[in-house]
């Protein structure tokens, strides 16, 4: 059986500027993978690419076997690829359930609706009339996850989730994921909380400057291995 989502030796530039050097991954079906790396090393971009915000120069991108290398991200998104972007990016101007259905306009088939976000995150739920900037850093995390969720994704595409939230509320949201793969989707995390990386994920990909320096089981992967290919020392 082929890997739900394959990324083959893709390079991607800003303008003049290359930020992707022959990046490859794959993720399997109810996977956790980590990508880590330091500021600037490219993971953002990595996700950005995948999700059909940044088109690959060269390289291939294949999704339950077919290609969708340079998709629109709205294709992207009815094809079951779905990304909780960094920073939240919740529209401010509408309130949270207002947020959480502009996720479901796909229409994508799938166990996620209202009532099951509600259900994942009850704190959601009460605060559902409130604009979203109301809500607290780690509940509009929820809310923007739950809004990626409404698209019923196979694969959901989380960019910094821990990013500027207090560790009682990352191991909070965190605590949330298994609900989420059960339900058959898979994950890719970037994340600089490299513990936090390690306990989630089953497989973990270092990038360092654009490349791939590290890939393995996170289970086999050594601190020194780790500090060596994120550095790169």
């Amino acid at each position: 059986m082929p890997d739900l989502l394959e990324v083959k030796a893709i390079d991607a530039f800003y303008g003049d500027f290359q930020a992707l050097f022959g990046v490859s991954l794959s993720v399997g079906a109810s996977q956790i993978i980590a990508v880590i790396g330091a500021n600037g090393a490219g993971k953002s971009t990595l996700l950005k690419t995948i999700a059909g915000l940044v088109r690959p120069y060269r390289g291939e991108i294949l999704f339950e076997g077919m290609p969708v290398t340079g998709t629109p991200a709205f294709d992207v998104v009815s094809h079951g690829i779905a990304l909780v972007p960094e920073g939240r990016r919740l529209f401010p101007s509408l309130t949270v359930e207002e947020n959480l259905l502009i996720g479901g306009q796909s229409h994508r088939p799938g166990p996620w609706t209202i009532a099951r976000i509600y259900e994942l995150f009850p704190m959601l739920a009460e605060r559902r009339h409130l604009p979203a900037p109301a809500l607290s850093g780690g509940q509009q995390q929820m809310a923007a996850i739950g809004r990626a969720l409404m698209a019923n994704p196979r694969v959901l595409l989380c960019d910094e989730i821990s990013l500027g939230l207090a560790p009682i509320v990352v191991r909070d949201i965190y605590a949330h994921l298994p609900q989420i793969v059960a339900e058959g989707l898979s994950l890719i995390i970037v994340e600089q909380d490299i513990a936090q990386a390690l306990r989630a994920a089953s497989h973990v990909y270092c990038l360092q400057e654009g490349r791939v320096a590290l890939n393995g089981p996170a289970r086999e992967l050594t601190r020194e291995m780790i500090s060596a290919a994120y550095f790169g020392v």
